[in-house]
């Protein structure tokens, strides 16, 4: 068992620091991680307590609105122990006075490792970890001249040496011939005037890749499917089972398994953000509008991570400290587009929307976050989550070039789940929908007395208004378990053509407005009732539907109008 020492100033995160790394351990360990160590992280209140024990290794958490002050404790952190690690945290804050920081001529200059971590936004802690591990097995160096200072013993000569050391690495925005081309790219993106345009304009950068490169092998694919449907339709007799495989499986699934390209680039796209540390800056720049309706940046991260996935997003926010904020977070997280409504909205773009796909892409994300943010501004105000504001931010991670092997891995994490849900969720959907439809006239072509069209009668009056027929009805009945389902619906009733299926740019964008907002999914659900209570799951349930309708309502009418 290794022991290693977690030092710090006062109120400067070590205890959060060190309960995040231990769970870190004990999940590396669980997962048999390859080189996993068994290390115990103990909390030290001050270097007096390091003499008579044998600890490994010494991490002392830095905090970066007091650099010279922390740096001072490090000589008598030396006196006891020569192994050691900065981690340096809360460099938010030194941002937003104007101020950066060199790490790398830090580590050079203090002469030992040196990591940047904040346990919020879980960056950098598995970093840290590796830096420690590698710390244990290495020989203390003495090469250094912080190692000569400790034996003069002088305290005004180490503070000077301190103050020389910030001298050369703490750099002013006005002064910055010091900083490295990151540090002058990292300015510009969390400047308050131009970081919240750059962020804009990246996104619609993003959906329009995404669209523009993934146009060609959507196309092959469809074009694939499309021919083997044909060909086994002439191979084929027409009987019940070879339509449950070609009119059921192969449109249904084939409708779906299309949009794999764009799912693709897209979280091409967002892993680069998330490796490189661009997610943080959004929370930064974020942070401002957050703190008006009560929240913070923080808050922020878990949005964004439910355009991945709603579930983990929620998960996610376990990590924030108050309870109210952290279940009003959860609550805000189905308001974001998940990677289950984007062949949704591929789907009615393409066909719909031809000379402004990235445009109206991302007004289905802008959408959801301005209406998270309205939600939580009143849901601020109501007993249940009123309190008074908190000043704590968040920290920023080191920006960094994303590595090639981290961004196949979050790829092929996201297309693995995706590929799932076609094999299993959306297969069904579509043999089920497929019986609805054929039963019990046992002729496509006679929808209308069919199963599926009693359904959708019965609940259609509910949605007329809005402006959906009863087969947009059951399309969105099927979307409760998965919103891929919708695609899958839409291409068994419509044969895989919806441009001549009585929708019209309005009723489009006022369908894809509905699947933004109503009933998130059933794993949703399930997740917000495990984490935030039974009462928030069922709120969100009806809360989801009622704004959906809403919504959809006044755009349909208000849009019927003009």
């Amino acid at each position: 068992m290794h022991k290693i020492a977690v030092i710090g100033l006062p109120q400067s995160g070590k205890s959060l620091l060190s309960h995040a790394l231990q769970s870190l351990v004990e999940q590396r360990r669980a997962n048999k991680a390859q080189g996993a160590h068994d290390i115990e992280f103990v909390e030290v209140h001050n270097p007096d307590e390091l003499h008579g024990h044998t600890y490994d290794v010494v991490l002392q958490v830095v905090d970066s609105t007091r650099l010279e002050e922390s740096l001072m404790l490090t000589p008598h952190i030396i006196d006891e122990h020569e192994k050691i690690v900065l981690a340096i945290g809360r460099y938010d804050l030194l941002l937003k006075t104007d101020h950066s920081l060199n790490l790398p001529r830090l580590e050079q200059l203090i002469g030992v490792p040196t990591c940047r971590v904040s346990v919020r936004l879980n960056y950098g802690l598995s970093n840290c970890l590796d830096i420690v591990e590698n710390t244990i097995h290495k020989p203390a160096s003495t090469a250094h001249p912080i190692y000569h200072l400790r034996d003069q013993g002088d305290e005004d000569t180490y503070r000077a040496y301190v103050h020389g050391i910030l001298t050369e690495t703490l750099t002013h925005a006005k002064d910055d011939q010091h900083q490295t081309p990151l540090e002058r790219i990292d300015k510009v993106l969390t400047n308050p005037w131009l970081g919240f345009p750059i962020m804009m304009a990246l996104l619609y950068f993003v959906f329009w890749c995404t669209f523009t490169l993934g146009a060609y092998p959507q196309e092959w694919i469809a074009g694939g499917i499309e021919a083997l449907c044909e060909w086994m339709r002439k191979l084929l007799d027409d009987t019940w089972w070879s339509s449950l495989l070609i009119d059921g499986v192969l449109q249904g699934v084939g409708a779906v398994l299309a949009f794999l390209p764009n799912i693709i680039i897209l979280f091409f796209f967002i892993s680069l953000m998330e490796d490189s540390g661009y997610m943080a800056r959004e929370a930064f720049i974020m942070d401002r509008i957050m703190h008006r309706i009560g929240l913070h940046g923080r808050s922020f991260v878990p949005m964004l991570m439910g355009f991945g996935c709603n579930v983990p997003a929620i998960m996610a926010a376990k990590d924030i400290q108050n309870p109210k904020d952290r279940v009003l977070t959860m609550l805000m997280v189905p308001f974001m587009s998940c990677s289950a409504r984007l062949p949704v909205y591929m789907l009615f773009v393409d066909t719909f929307f031809e000379n402004r796909k990235a445009l109206v892409m991302i007004s289905m994300y802008v959408i959801g976050i301005c209406l998270s943010v309205l939600f939580a501004f009143v849901m601020k105000r109501t007993k249940w989550f009123k309190q008074a504001d908190d000043d704590t931010v968040n920290e920023l991670p080191e920006f960094r070039l994303p590595k090639a092997r981290n961004t196949a891995a979050h790829i092929w994490e996201r297309v693995a789940d995706y590929l799932q849900k076609i094999c299993t969720v959306i297969l069904w959907a579509s043999i089920i929908i497929w019986a609805l439809e054929y039963f019990p006239t046992q002729d496509l072509s006679d929808l209308e007395h069919s199963y599926l069209a009693s359904i959708g009668q019965f609940v259609s009056p509910l949605l007329e208004p809005l402006g959906f027929d009863w087969k947009m009805s059951v399309c969105l009945l099927t979307g409760l378990p998965a919103k891929e389902a919708i695609v899958s619906t839409l291409a068994i009733l419509y044969g895989g053509d919806i441009s001549a299926a009585g929708f019209t740019s309005l009723t489009a964008f006022t369908f894809m407005l509905f699947v933004l907002l109503y009933f998130p999914c059933v794993a949703t659900i399930a997740t917000l009732h495990r984490e935030a209570g039974k009462q928030w799951a069922w709120f969100t349930v009806f809360n989801s539907l009622l704004l959906a309708w809403f919504v959809s309502f006044v755009v349909y009418q208000i849009g019927s109008l003009l």
